[in-house]
């Protein structure tokens, strides 16, 4: 007896060789019947004996021949009339049709066959830079729209030839529809020119073999990869590293690293068998890994922080180029200060002709630029600091299906945004700085891109409650839609229980820089109770006035001074101080006209920031006065944190009102200084203090509330030393730790929670 079934499959299933696979699958089971791509992901109509019909069910559901990149999310199973002297199984065209919800996939790695494949001369793709299957290769970066088809990504202007047609239309390659499938004969090619555009060479094996030996002489070179271009340089050469930062006006900021194998970077970083699996996994992150002493990789690569950002290669042309070229190099997103990445050839040589020496181009257009992403390890855990190739766009599921569509805007500083759809809530890709013109053009194209790409109609804005909020305007200036204004500390916790689908009440702790508060201050420190229908904050730092606004993030003379005022009272005198603020600033009428506007609450504001702690603990221990980028003077503090060193700074709780008060650790750290105590040994009193204050903090809240899990967000928490003695003083305590993992713990993580948020909201 013959029967049909229908298996409706959702998830990750296009672009992964999932049809071909199960092809196979039918033909070894004796089935008939069809597979094809559609809109909401795969249909599969087999038919054949009962027992052959339940072993396909069976693999389906354990997943044991799905190809590397495949995940299933859903199989909807019925049973359908069978059709009579149906006599093979096929692999039909997709249907276009329908309300888009199939994943798009991230771009991967090249893998392992493709590699061996480029390195034997006698195949036809020997030494191309562009070689790639249905498990590796470009997917995000290339694709226009859905289904996942040549001729909806920027492949279709590449003709295939005969042989690469023939594997494309075969279900038994490793090739059989693999959208991006190319030669030398038909497929895109690199050259390498000049700052002008003028080719200096084209033939490929040419083009790698001198761009190497450029980057070998010290020049730098623009190298436009899968997401968009790279200014290379030779890691271990000082003066060629010097001169990229010169040109790139990037004076402080750590640059990334690549190497060919992980034998290569062993030789200067740190790793372990979780780091190494995360460097050779498909995604191919930046994975930030402790400095080995005395590691001969420039100074100026990552200055006053205790990291290497190494990745291994993930793109064919990086191999090949390794193949002449230095042992590590640095590979660092191409674009002006913090604009966006470029990724179109003749913008590159408009914009990085003062920077690159010559280009490494090639004739595929990348359609989206995607940074790359990068991940730490912290608690033991796999966490996301920039969440962007490779992981974008896939989704997170969550429990709740928002009823309408969602536009999360995101937070102003490391904006990402969000959009929400059914059960999936699909965080865009790293974005940037809002305030730069360019950032905010490109936020706008991507909001549209996106939406497209899942056929996303917003109804609903979630934003920020910031008044002056670049995100916050751009979703108040949208007409005729709902708009949902969330509290920017409520949404890092959010991000959390989104992420970990935690419908359940929870402590949270969220430390930063900054983020607007209900009562107008500049909230920073906030201890609360929250799930994603409402929070309540129940602790926070002692307020203490911050002077300069905005600038006080930038110059740490005035948090500095803030807090001594506070911890020291009205008898504060900076010229008492004078062995500690001058050498963070050495105007003292600077110090004084500081002091007046905090005795007389002038252009201050009210702050429980603990971000701009970190500032002044930094600067008065002496790594220096100015954020040149992000929270630079706090990744120097953690740097420089003694290992070894228990003790900590005391600090006061409020029984009451839960407030935090550091002062006492103020006036103690001052007291070290000025008695000579090693700097690592005050930072590491300084983060213990921390640790143990917020773990006391929580663990009273916990009594009063009887709840145990306790989920901790911010920027503060991307500080490992910090975070690896808060989760073990939390556990210690008995208490359940929830952190970001897929979403970054800083402002990029913040679109998630406002999308979790509204899409809980709409369901009340």
């Amino acid at each position: 007896m013959l029967i049909r079934k229908q298996f409706i499959i959702t998830g990750q299933v296009q672009g992964v060789g999932f049809r071909p696979a199960t092809y196979k699958l039918a033909k070894k089971l004796k089935l008939t019947g069809r597979i094809y791509n559609h809109a909401q992901g795969v249909t599969l109509q087999a038919q054949g004996s009962p027992e052959a019909l339940k072993n396909l069910e069976a693999v389906l559901k354990n997943g044991a021949v799905l190809p590397p990149l495949a995940k299933i999310k859903t199989i909807k199973i019925l049973e359908i009339p069978a059709l009579k002297d149906e006599a093979a199984f096929t692999i039909d065209p997709s249907d276009q049709a329908g309300q888009k919800t199939s994943q798009v996939l991230p771009d991967t790695s090249v893998c392992a066959d493709c590699l061996a494949e480029m390195y034997q001369p006698k195949d036809f793709r020997y030494l191309y830079p562009f070689i790639n299957c249905t498990n590796c290769g470009p997917r995000y970066s290339i694709i226009k729209t859905i289904p996942y088809d040549r001729a909806n990504t920027t492949m279709a202007d590449f003709r295939m030839c005969q042989k690469c047609s023939k594997q494309y239309n075969n279900p038994s390659d490793r090739r059989f529809h693999a959208q991006p499938v190319a030669c030398t004969n038909c497929g895109p090619k690199i050259t390498l020119t000049d700052k002008t555009g003028k080719i200096i060479q084209s033939q490929s094996d040419k083009v790698v073999s001198t761009a190497a030996k450029m980057l070998k002489a010290g020049k730098i070179l623009a190298v436009k990869g899968i997401g968009g271009f790279h200014l290379a340089v030779d890691a271990s050469n000082e003066t060629a590293v010097r001169q990229l930062r010169l040109r790139k006006k990037r004076d402080h900021k750590p640059f990334a690293l690549m190497a060919r194998s992980l034998k290569a970077i062993r030789k200067y970083a740190q790793t372990t068998e979780k780091t190494e699996e995360l460097l050779t996994s498909p995604q191919s992150p930046i994975v930030l890994l402790p400095k080995k002493p005395k590691a001969q990789i420039a100074p100026s690569t990552a200055p006053g922080v205790g990291t290497f950002g190494f990745m291994l290669c993930y793109a064919p042309l990086h191999f090949l180029l390794f193949d002449y070229g230095p042992e590590v190099l640095v590979m660092t997103s191409a674009n002006i200060s913090d604009q966006p990445l470029i990724c179109k050839n003749d913008e590159a040589l408009e914009k990085l002709a003062d920077i690159a020496d010559a280009f490494v181009m090639h004739n595929r257009e990348i359609f989206r630029q995607v940074d790359d992403s990068i991940v730490h390890i912290i608690a033991d855990h796999t966490a996301l600091r920039r969440r962007s190739r490779g992981y974008v766009p896939e989704p997170i599921f969550t429990q709740i299906a928002a009823p309408k569509h969602i536009l999360a805007t995101g937070a102003d500083m490391k904006n990402t945004f969000c959009l929400a759809k059914n059960n999936q809530l699909i965080l865009s890709e790293h974005i940037g700085d809002l305030e730069d013109a360019e950032v905010y053009r490109h936020y706008l194209a991507s909001i549209a891109h996106l939406a497209g790409l899942f056929e996303i109609e917003p109804q609903v804005i979630a934003c920020d409650l910031h008044p002056a909020y670049i995100s916050t305007n751009y979703a108040l200036s949208l007409k005729n839609m709902e708009i949902m204004r969330i509290q920017h500390h409520w949404a890092h916790i959010a991000s959390v229980l989104a992420e970990h689908n935690h419908p359940s009440p929870v402590i949270g702790i969220e430390c930063d820089g900054t983020g607007y508060g209900t009562d107008g201050a500049v909230w920073g420190c906030e201890l609360m109770t929250a799930d994603l229908a409402d929070f309540q904050r129940i602790g926070h730092l002692a307020y203490y006035d911050l002077p300069g606004g905005d600038t006080a993030s930038k110059e740490a003379i005035r948090p500095a001074i803030a807090l001594l005022f506070q911890a020291f009272g009205d008898d504060f005198n900076p010229l008492d101080f004078a062995d500690i603020l001058e050498p963070i600033e050495s105007d003292t009428k600077k110090h004084q006209i500081i002091l007046k506007q905090l005795q007389n609450g002038i252009n201050t504001v009210k702050t429980s920031s603990l971000g701009r702690v970190f500032d002044a603990v930094a600067a008065i221990v002496g790594l220096g006065s100015q954020n040149n980028f992000e929270a630079q003077l706090p990744i120097a503090l953690e740097a420089i944190a003694a290992e070894d060193i228990r003790d900590c700074y005391d600090f006061q709780i409020t029984a009451d009102s839960l407030l935090l008060d550091l002062r006492p650790a103020i006036r103690q750290i001052i007291h070290d200084k000025r008695n000579g105590l090693e700097v690592s040994d005050i930072s590491a009193k300084f983060h213990n203090c921390l640790a143990t204050a917020l773990a006391q903090w929580a663990h009273t809240a916990a009594k009063r509330t009887g709840l145990k899990d306790i989920a901790i967000s911010g920027g503060v928490f991307c500080n490992r030393y910090l975070t690896n003695r808060l989760v073990t003083a939390l556990q210690n305590k008995g208490l359940n730790v929830l952190l970001n993992l897929q979403a970054p713990a800083n402002d990029s993580g913040i679109a998630l929670g406002q999308a979790a948020i509204a899409a809980h909201r709409l369901t009340l």
